[in-house]
């Protein structure tokens, strides 16, 4: 493998449960193990990218902006970025690597052109608010379409999709399908609104396998869903077949191989379990991966570019993080040093 390769996890603090104890920020640990480096501080972080063709250049999502790593984790600094936003997503341009996108919260774009050194807000992108909530929509997770590279697709919590046909500089909605399909009475869910559309809208995570490059697949709360025609209708992947818990939060598809796929479901935002499941015929059947028993929401799959053997597993209470470097085979408890807030992402590379 050469260069050592690092496990990260982010933490932040949760609307709701702001009086926990414990610590936030960034924590690093080597993937042949060892212990957990505490090496970004007292910054809520939500999202951390490795990136995909510098491994040590580290980009971190916070409440304060974008933090940039470039000693591969070991010390962070915050970018040249306008203003104090929340950041909650990342997109590399497989074009150029220099080239980064943003996403925030409340909704907004930013692009960075020298590998996340500087940042520059992107016109606003025009995306009403649907409902009054407790938190303002984010844009929790991006997804570039894999042979028309300016179709980027947003996964938006609690906002539906929103599509950008020329990266990033204007945006179309594609989430009429899904609050039509919130009228079924097993797709309704309201919990922060008024709204019985807020579970199909409550967008986590969005990706698209290259081994079908027209089917966008999303991450809700009430599931998977797939789209083949740009998000103008959706259809129910019906996750009930393969799983009894089917509030997704996280989906994921291996570099290595273009039919596997990975989806993180749990009970619900605040439980105490999850599971993994993986796909190895691009989202058709699903297995259970993971050999784990997690207390707490699965927040995060993180996958290794560079070594498809290595995934973690990221739940939300008690630090507590698995992993493999076996493809599956065995799993190693990871528990952050504790006392520690809600994590968010775990990334690996």
């Amino acid at each position: 493998m050469g260069q050592e390769t690092y496990a990260f996890a982010g933490v932040a603090t949760t609307f709701g449960r702001t009086d926990q104890p414990g610590k936030i920020g960034i924590f690093r640990r080597p993937s042949s193990g060892g212990a957990w480096e505490h090496v970004l501080p007292d910054v809520d972080t939500h999202t951390v990218v490795v990136h995909p063709t510098n491994r040590d250049v580290v980009l971190a999502g916070t409440t304060d902006g974008v933090w940039l790593s470039t000693d591969h984790g070991a010390t962070f600094r915050r970018a040249t970025f306008p203003g104090k936003t929340q950041i909650w997503s990342f997109l590399v341009d497989r074009r150029d690597p220099d080239v980064i996108l943003a996403g925030a919260s409340p909704i907004g774009f930013y692009r960075s052109d020298d590998m996340g050194q500087s940042w520059t807000a992107l016109p606003d992108a025009g995306i009403a608010e649907r409902e009054k909530c407790v938190f303002s929509a984010r844009v929790m997770r991006m997804v570039q379409h894999p042979t028309r590279p300016d179709q980027i697709y947003a996964a938006l919590e609690v906002n539906g999709v929103v599509r950008s046909d020329d990266f990033g500089k204007t945006w179309v909605d594609c989430s009429a399908h899904l609050v039509e399909l919130s009228k079924l009475p097993h797709l309704k869910s309201k919990i922060l609104t008024q709204n019985e559309a807020e579970g199909m809208l409550d967008g986590h995570a969005i990706t698209i396998t290259p081994a079908e490059p027209n089917s966008v697949v999303l991450a809700c709360r009430m599931g998977l869903f797939r789209s083949t025609d740009q998000g103008r209708t959706w259809v129910d992947m019906e996750m009930k077949r393969f799983s009894p818990i089917t509030y997704g939060r996280d989906v994921r598809v291996a570099v290595n191989d273009p039919r596997t796929m990975y989806a993180a479901l749990s009970v619900a935002a605040a439980s105490h379990d999850g599971a993994v499941l993986r796909s190895m015929d691009a989202g058709k059947t699903w297995q259970r991966f993971d050999k784990v028993q997690v207390h707490g929401t699965i927040m995060c799959v993180g996958l290794n570019e560079r070594d498809p053997d290595e995934v973690l597993v990221g739940a939300r209470y008690e630090g507590e993080i698995f992993g493999t470097r076996d493809g599956g085979k065995s799993w190693e408890p990871m528990p952050l040093p504790g006392p520690v807030r809600d994590i968010y992402c775990v990334a690996a590379g």
